[in-house]
């Protein structure tokens, strides 16, 4: 592990708290213009997860639960950004923090295309490093048209593309590993807390229409399910401003 879980918090804490577990990449450099839209109106809380190669999932809900604690925050809603809703779903099920309300950004519960999973995962794995530092600046070039009207996002594209170390990719190949395991079904099948889904129309990853269906049919805590045309998979990044308008709606409902 070559660094401790990471805690910032903006905002008073007499406003109501949101916390943001991030996606695979597994920081808050894709999340400044979605932050920013919510500035005065949350208590926004985000985290940096460690490059860790041995932790469950397990292991994350306790650092998380552990820091919030010691910051002195007992409950709140939890955004679970695509594998962030995985620790989030663990958190819940724990049942030792005091959650107001779930919501999955392009998350899910067990993952709907395992092969895929298994798939990239071993991808993950063989992949040389040079070729994930080329995938990764040209990804950068993508990024700057890709977040052209996310400009406190823009502003960490550097930070984001230099924190994918060749151990960075060991992690996230981890964090798949997880994921793939993981079958939190049970626990969104009982959970008692309302529950909401955000996602952009354009999502390779995650195929929010079979999502979708299953919350429906299995999860009675489901309130609403929200489909934004002009985003993707990352849609608190590409969407930022209406991502952060629902999400106050329905934290305020």
């Amino acid at each position: 592990m070559s660094e401790e879980l990471q805690l910032r918090i903006h905002g008073d804490a007499s406003l109501p708290t949101l916390i943001y577990f991030p996606g695979l990449h597994g920081d808050w450099t894709l999340v400044g213009s979605f932050r920013r839209h919510l500035a005065g109106k949350v208590r926004f809380v985000e985290f940096t997860y460690p490059r860790t190669l041995t932790w469950s999932l397990d292991d994350y809900a306790v650092a998380i639960e552990n820091a919030l604690a010691q910051n002195g925050i007992l409950g709140g809603w939890l955004l679970g950004e695509s594998y962030g809703s995985q620790v989030v779903w663990t958190v819940v099920g724990r049942k030792k923090f005091n959650p107001q309300g779930i919501i999955l950004a392009g998350g899910f519960v067990k993952y709907p295309a395992h092969r895929f999973m298994r798939f990239t995962e071993k991808f993950c794995g063989r992949i040389l490093f040079s070729v994930f530092v080329w995938i990764m600046f040209s990804y950068a070039k993508m990024a700057r048209f890709r977040y052209r009207n996310s400009p406190d996002t823009l502003a960490t594209i550097d930070e984001f593309i230099a924190r994918r170390t060749d151990l960075d990719g060991r992690a996230a190949q981890h964090r798949l590993h997880l994921l793939a395991e993981n079958d939190p079904r049970q626990i969104a099948s009982e959970a008692k807390l309302p529950v909401f889904y955000l996602t952009g129309i354009l999502d390779p990853i995650v195929p929010w229409p079979i999502v979708r269906r299953w919350l429906k049919k299995n999860c009675p805590a489901l309130r609403d399910f929200k489909i934004i045309r002009t985003a993707d998979h990352n849609v608190l990044g590409t969407a930022p401003k209406k991502s952060a308008e629902q999400v106050l709606e329905w934290m305020n409902q």
